[in-house]
């Protein structure tokens, strides 16, 4: 029975814990190395922002101003909000601190977002995106790449069952006659509508085509289609894209209804989906914006960008199992006696500046040596060290290989080593590097 003084987490902001780290860290370091080999930087960004920097940068008939950011005034009267998305504060962040001018940059940065949404699988009230930005690239040779990298991303995580979809928005002169089409064809079926498409009717009518309302599908299917109203530069640019997809070997379907829910996306919108995830289908999204930083004061320039759903991804990573064991040891010293454990300390500290990389865990809080071989096991570790009173009078310290068989590895290696304390790290570090990438490690 839970205790009724115990404080429970807020809801819809999840812990992750130790056992379940393993994929996340898999995730983030594949992102790191990949965004390295792109020429990409990593910049942070506040979590709390001006409130009208989203208002401005999401527009004001978006759910997730209307509905879902945090916000609060704080002790000065300032109106903040705990940050939605991560690319209003980049684009912030380049023009408060004279970062553009002409300049290009390729930028991103991973962290918590916040929406005050309805706690599901897939979607939760603090979540974590890694967001990914070029400024200053016209394309569409730039929204080639950043798709590509995706796909790289994928393939590198071991991920198969996402597809792909891509669309174009137009400029903003070609949106506004569609807009206008689209509204005239809604106020035709205005009482079908429900309450918030009435609403999103006179304030953002392609917020109605986002619509999850299973009732207004057909209504939606029917509505006139944007690629129709494509100034002549945007369909030459969603032309090319589609070509250069097609060059790198890269599978895609065109999504005519694919309009994003942010009003700050012109030209290339694109989407990454899955059935592995139940409703919560997109773990990727993105497009170009080439109008925002105008918008937030900065001078005009062209820019794209997609953030990535780190849970959402997560997720499909622990369906696949394609995230690598961590957490577990490499070496367990197992010592008895306090003049052992003084030295052990010593040695531990030895082995890890002699096998970087490699962890390195001494049995901490006593016990005898048979609990201390059953937290070795648990520990999963490839080699105990024992270091007792009689090795510690004889200056040796024996290596145990914990989980190679005598047919694995010789009678030798599967039975007791005797070493030297003066020469132990480097006899372990020989014993690994004759078994490296066996299990999968090394």
């Amino acid at each position: 029975m839970t205790s009724p003084n115990l404080i429970q987490p807020v809801r819809g902001m999840n812990d992750v814990l130790p056992t379940q780290i393993a994929a996340w860290q898999f995730l983030e370091a594949t992102a790191r190395e990949l965004l390295h080999a792109y020429a990409y930087a990593e910049m942070r960004v506040p979590l709390v922002e001006q409130t009208d920097l989203f208002k401005r940068a999401i527009g004001e008939y978006t759910d997730v101003v209307e509905k879902e950011m945090y916000s609060f005034e704080d002790k000065g009267g300032e109106r903040l909000t705990l940050r939605p998305e991560a690319t209003a504060g980049m684009v912030r962040a380049l023009i408060s601190n004279g970062m553009l001018r002409g300049a290009r940059h390729k930028i991103w940065c991973v962290g918590p977002m916040f929406r005050h949404e309805k706690p599901q699988q897939g979607r939760f009230r603090q979540f974590h995106q890694i967001d990914i930005e070029a400024i200053g690239f016209v394309g569409p040779d730039i929204d080639a790449e950043l798709i590509a990298l995706t796909t790289k991303f994928w393939h590198r995580l071991g991920l198969t069952n996402l597809t792909l979809h891509i669309n174009s928005l137009g400029t903003a002169e070609a949106r506004r006659e569609y807009r206008a089409a689209l509204t005239d064809y809604f106020r035709t079926h205005y009482a079908e509508l429900d309450a918030d498409s009435q609403r999103r009717l006179e304030g953002n009518p392609l917020r109605i085509l986002d619509s999850k309302n299973s009732s207004l599908q057909s209504l939606i299917s029917g509505a006139p289609l944007l690629p129709d109203y494509l100034d002549a530069e945007s369909a030459a640019h969603f032309v090319e894209l589609q070509r250069m997809l097609e060059a790198l070997g890269i599978a895609y379907q065109i999504n005519p209804r694919l309009v994003r829910g942010l009003d700050y996306y012109s030209r290339t919108v694109f989407e990454w989906t899955t059935d592995a995830l139940g409703a919560q289908d997109a773990v990727c999204s993105g497009g170009r914006y080439d109008g925002l930083i105008t918008q937030l004061g900065g001078e005009s320039t062209p820019a794209i960008g997609f953030a990535m759903g780190v849970e959402r991804v997560v997720a499909l990573i622990e369906q696949t199992a394609s995230a690598p064991p961590l957490g577990c040891a490499d070496i367990y010293l197992a010592v008895q006696g306090q003049a052992a454990v003084r030295v052990a300390l010593s040695l531990a500290e030895q082995l890890r500046a002699a096998l970087p990389g490699k962890r390195v865990e001494l049995n901490l809080g006593g016990g005898n040596f048979k609990a201390q071989f059953r937290r070795a096991d648990r520990s999963g570790a490839r080699l105990a060290l024992v270091l007792g009173e009689d090795e510690l009078n004889r200056g040796v310290v024996q290596l145990k290989p914990l989980r190679e068989t005598v047919e694995q590895l010789g009678t030798e290696a599967a039975t007791v080593i005797e070493t030297s304390l003066a020469t132990a790290p480097q006899t372990v570090a020989h014993w690994f590097k004759q078994r490296q990438g066996d299990h999968g490690r090394g």
